[in-house]
């Protein structure tokens, strides 16, 4: 299996080195060069099987030759030893033919941790076979900092580095990346918005001599084992439910559109998935561009579903990249205009191919503070704003082919905006219940490149 960039010119590269790389030297995302698919016999033989034993069927073969099958099993056992349901990814009905995939029995209770735990055992094994260091720099809207800290924190070959955007995440989340006492894990509140530390990562990954002097290596949804490790659990969700024998839909709440692009992806191996739907909060540049056909950047609005605040939706490329017909020229036009003017406008075919795969909806923070409420009142059951918005959405789209909403993250991350909504406040269960009595260790930066760098080569001398 080999990785081609969206924007076509970076080097084609194996499932390991793609890994370990992150961002393409062109600016650009990796991507199958081809996808696998799975025949309806397959899916069928999923059923009753693990979701370790799932992962292993599904991931393998995008993974070539770049771990063996002792290899990629030892990794996936490893990575979900910390969750605390058997099912990992269970299912719970909330109304007619709609059902939570709960997504957030991870050690840092969001959906990242599917993802996050197994690249960090496979960077593990990738990096000591050659004996590598690397300095691992993410950007986080709230959840990825974590996960990747909770991954990474400890290993003598690994530096973590995490921006996340000051004042503009819960503190659950602030204190999951600040209170870590491993001297390899390191969070930088940056002046600004995510989208500024994203667009900061990038600017660090596309400075080679930076990138290459540090070792800098990724772990954001731009990463494509990132993608692969999300795609899992649409399948035993739907496999759960019927499929192959019957379609499934799914309701995502996303802002960098890295979890609903898996989807698509499952989509594209075979799974019978009917529905595609994206949820937004009032950031809602997805739904306008579906909407309008122009991705238009506007002024972020901090919102009570925070780790959604975004106006730039990386993963969104990789999208365009199958809308454009594979065409890396057409997409790297696409991205050098909205460097330069903020937006672009997508063309007739390629929005036809968008709106065929997906469908979109907006909630806004009234609406998602009514649907928190209603749903406890309903069905006793406490959720993050982040599912409420994808609870909303999904409800316009429900039909006789069962939907399915990704439950992102635990209630008690989101504590202040539950009880807002239902009075109570959720409980963060115990193996965090010390989080507020520890320390914090954080670094307030601007928004600016070269001191950014420099407090990552400060960091990482000091490892």
């Amino acid at each position: 299996m080999r990785y081609v960039s969206t924007r076509g010119t970076a080097p084609v590269l194996g499932f390991d080195e793609a890994m370990l790389t992150g961002l393409a030297r062109d600016g650009g995302l990796y991507v199958p060069e081809s996808l696998p698919r799975l025949t309806a016999d397959d899916i069928a033989a999923l059923a009753g099987h693990s979701y370790e034993d799932i992962a292993f069927r599904v991931m393998r073969p995008f993974v070539g030759g770049a771990f063996t099958d002792a290899e990629l099993q030892g990794a996936i056992l490893r990575a979900y030893t910390g969750f605390d349901h058997a099912a990992r990814a269970p299912l719970s009905q909330i109304g007619a033919n709609h059902f939570l995939l709960e997504l957030y029995h991870g050690p840092t209770l969001a959906f990242k941790d599917f993802a996050m735990q197994v690249i960090g055992q496979l960077f593990q094994i990738a990096l000591a076979r050659g004996g590598r260091r690397i300095t691992i720099v993410g950007a986080t809207s709230g959840d990825t900092g974590s996960a990747a800290i909770e991954a990474f924190r400890g290993l003598e070959n690994v530096d973590v580095v995490i921006l996340y955007p000051h004042g503009r995440v819960s503190d659950v989340q602030r204190r999951q990346m600040t209170t870590p006492s491993e001297a390899n894990v390191h969070a930088l509140a940056i002046d600004g918005t995510f989208d500024d530390a994203q667009a900061r990562l990038k600017d660090m990954f596309n400075d080679f001599t930076f990138r290459d002097e540090v070792g800098l290596a990724g772990v954001n949804s731009i990463n494509w084992a990132r993608v692969l490790a999300q795609v899992v659990y649409y399948f035993t969700a739907a496999v759960s439910l019927g499929a192959p024998h019957r379609p499934v839909s799914f309701t995502v709440p996303t802002g960098n559109f890295g979890d609903i692009y898996a989807g698509s992806i499952a989509k594209a191996m075979g799974l019978p998935i009917d529905r595609l739907v994206i949820a937004t909060n009032q950031n809602d540049i997805l739904d306008r561009c579906l909407t309008t056909g122009r991705y238009q950047m506007g002024a972020v609005a901090p919102s009570i579903s925070p780790s959604m605040d975004i106006q730039v939706s990386s993963n969104f490329e990789r999208a365009l990249f199958d809308a454009y017909g594979r065409d890396g020229r057409a997409v790297a036009a696409l991205m050098d205009e909205l460097r330069a003017t903020g937006g672009f406008t997508v063309s007739q075919g390629a929005l036809q191919a968008l709106r065929e795969r997906f469908a979109s909806g907006r909630v806004s923070e009234d609406e998602t503070l009514e649907t928190i409420a209603r749903v406890w009142d309903t069905t006793g059951r406490a959720i993050c704003p982040h599912t409420a918005v994808g609870v909303q959405v999904a409800e316009a789209h429900l039909g006789r082919v069962p939907m399915v909403t990704l439950a992102t993250a635990h209630p008690a991350k989101f504590p202040d905006a539950v009880e807002r909504a239902t009075g109570v406040s959720p409980e963060l269960p115990p193996h965090m219940a010390t989080l507020f009595a520890r320390d914090e260790r954080v670094t307030r930066v601007p928004n600016d490149l070269a001191a950014l760098q420099a407090m990552v080569r400060e960091r990482r001398r000091a490892c």
